[in-house]
């Protein structure tokens, strides 16, 4: 296909796109967007669970450490 628009310009005398292949590109980046910003969101809501889930063992450990100190949980 790019050879049959490379031999109509050539004949035509005229330079840059066409609009086919300009519709071309755009339906290309549009694809590319549908499967990325899927893949993005999952990407981040791993990360914000990961985080999460360092948190609790944070609070968690510092609760046991209260625990070992004061023989009583906090309230």
């Amino acid at each position: 296909m790019y050879g049959i628009m490379k031999k109509i310009r050539k004949q035509s005398g005229e330079k840059g796109f066409t609009l086919v292949e300009l519709m071309i590109v755009v339906a290309i980046i549009g694809i590319l967007a549908a499967i990325a910003i899927p893949q993005f969101a999952k990407y981040r809501a791993r990360a914000f669970n990961t985080q999460a889930m360092g948190d609790v063992r944070t609070v968690k450990l510092e609760v046991q450490g209260y625990f070992a100190e004061w023989d009583v949980y906090p309230q």
